[in-house]
């Protein structure tokens, strides 16, 4: 029944949670999968706030603020890897608390690469494009993994 609907309103399986099964291990593995590369963004995070915190990075202007940039990294660090855990545990928010987290995450380095566009060394400004680019890939994922929990309609 719930193809037959998605057929009708044009979404394809993947969109309605029909592809996951009755168990959802297909959703779990994805969530997984988002939830293993949030923790690996989490830790690049923690390497790259250690580094501008202890005064190894710096910049080409005298704008460049590498405590300002550490504690910022530190702080999506921490919520990345709540996310990564919210979500490896998955449950009825796991999903939910991944986006809202990954999306945080995107507005903090949109910020930090404006500011190491005008301010820090190409490395520093590599390191936000290449992980900027995963968080946008992670919250695309997140966003197309649907399930039981995440129907909306009762007869689905």
């Amino acid at each position: 029944m719930c193809a037959q609907k998605a057929a009708a309103v044009g979404m394809d399986r993947t969109t309605t949670g029909a592809a996951y099964g009755r168990d959802g291990r297909e959703r779990t593995l994805r969530l997984r999968r988002v939830a293993a590369l949030t923790g690996l963004e989490a830790f690049s995070l923690a390497v790259a706030s250690a580094l501008h915190l202890s005064g190894l990075v710096t910049g080409r202007t005298a704008a460049f603020d590498a405590d300002g940039a550490g504690i910022a990294e530190a702080l999506i660090g921490v919520v990345l890897a709540a996310a990564a855990v919210a979500l490896w545990r998955g449950g009825r928010w796991g999903r939910r608390l991944g986006l809202y987290a990954v999306a945080f995450s995107i507005v903090g380095f949109l910020w930090g690469l404006d500011f190491s566009a005008r301010s820090g060394h190409w490395p520093d400004i590599a390191y936000h494009v290449s992980v900027l680019t995963l968080l946008v890939a992670s919250f695309v994922v997140l966003l197309r993994i649907r399930g039981p929990v995440d129907r909306r309609d009762p007869d689905a």
